[in-house]
């Protein structure tokens, strides 16, 4: 659930996409979370660095949702090794 004023994933829910039963909130863009691609942390091969690696599936509450690219970033900083 990504709030289109925000660009920021506000929620992630189970819903079966009826909207006879539930009606997503006004200015939500719903995503299928595991068929979203999101940019995440993750050690390179040296494991000397952090490196942002695009992953399906990966989204969460608090991630940047790119209109351009249609990715999500995480919102958490970088790790140290």
């Amino acid at each position: 659930m990504i709030n289109e004023s925000t660009n920021v994933v506000d929620n992630v829910c189970v819903w079966d996409g009826d909207t006879n039963t539930w009606t997503p909130p006004a200015d939500t863009l719903m995503l299928v979370q595991a068929d979203t691609q999101a940019l995440v942390w993750q050690l390179n091969a040296d494991k000397t660095d952090y490196v942002l690696v695009e992953e399906l599936g990966q989204g969460q509450i608090g991630f940047t949702w790119n209109t351009t690219t249609q990715v999500l970033t995480t919102n958490q900083p970088k790790p140290t090794v």
